[in-house]
């Protein structure tokens, strides 16, 4: 039987900046991924995702990213591995405060864009990453690009890990996402995004941009809540996933 994760990024709005259908889309994931004030959230913000994901029996993950508001978390910074694990541990801590306080509990940690992606490739970075995380609780499941860094050194440390996915990013064929500064990063198309989502669940391959299959493992597929047109992809994609005998659901 073909069973997946379905999450999503959300609680990234602060102050008065409002972004994305963070209570509408929680009708369609099964894990959601809150931001935790670096990249973007702050904590009222993070109080009112964690009473929504609860309300509606969705997993919670914190989403730590890199302190760069301006550029929500996906301008790469020069961090030492010293520096990544303490921002990590920080931001999981804040996260699980107000999860405890609304008597809730953290299923897993997904580091944020440029953290996320410059882990997927640095040994040491991810390393520090996976330690930050199993140090603080080694019952949390780290969600890493399938094939990267990241999954080796949660395994490392002693993680349970999940293979994470992308319906609407294009690939590399070193298994890497396409950099969002190159043309065709996105799959702006519901249904090939829905494709492609389906053929790594029950493939485990992914059409590259160089043409060629790259193998994956995807146990988690994230659907982006920033999108003008998330909910409706969030909708479709879990339908697709469904009509073709793919269950839904949470790791717990």
């Amino acid at each position: 039987m073909n069973v997946v994760d379905l999450n999503c990024d959300l609680g990234e709005s602060f102050g008065t900046y409002r972004m994305g259908n963070d209570k509408e889309i929680l009708d369609y994931v099964t894990s959601v991924n809150v931001a935790c004030g670096f990249h973007a959230g702050d904590p009222s913000v993070m109080r009112e995702t964690v009473q929504l994901a609860l309300e509606k029996g969705v997993r919670i993950g914190a989403h730590p990213g890199l302190p760069d508001l301006m550029g929500f978390g996906r301008r790469n910074m020069n961090i030492a591995p010293q520096e990544a694990y303490d921002i990590v541990v920080y931001q999981i801590g804040a996260l699980n405060g107000f999860l405890q306080s609304e008597g809730g509990s953290m299923q897993h940690v997904k580091p944020h864009g440029a953290l996320y992606n410059m882990a997927a490739r640095n040994e040491a970075l991810s390393l520090a990453i996976a330690e930050a995380i199993y140090k603080v609780n080694q019952e949390l499941i780290l969600f890493g690009l399938s094939g990267s860094e990241l999954i080796r050194a949660g395994e490392a440390v002693g993680l349970r890990t999940a293979s994470e996915v992308f319906a609407d990013r294009t690939y590399q064929e070193d298994g890497s996402l396409t950099s969002r500064l190159e043309k065709h990063a996105l799959l702006e198309n519901d249904e090939d995004a829905a494709a492609q989502a389906i053929r790594m669940v029950k493939e485990g391959k992914v059409m590259s941009q160089q043409g060629s299959d790259v193998a994956l493992r995807a146990d988690t597929i994230c659907i982006h809540g920033d999108g003008a047109h998330a909910l409706t992809f969030a909708q479709h994609v879990k339908n697709s996933l469904e009509l073709s005998e793919i269950t839904v659901k949470s790791f717990t």
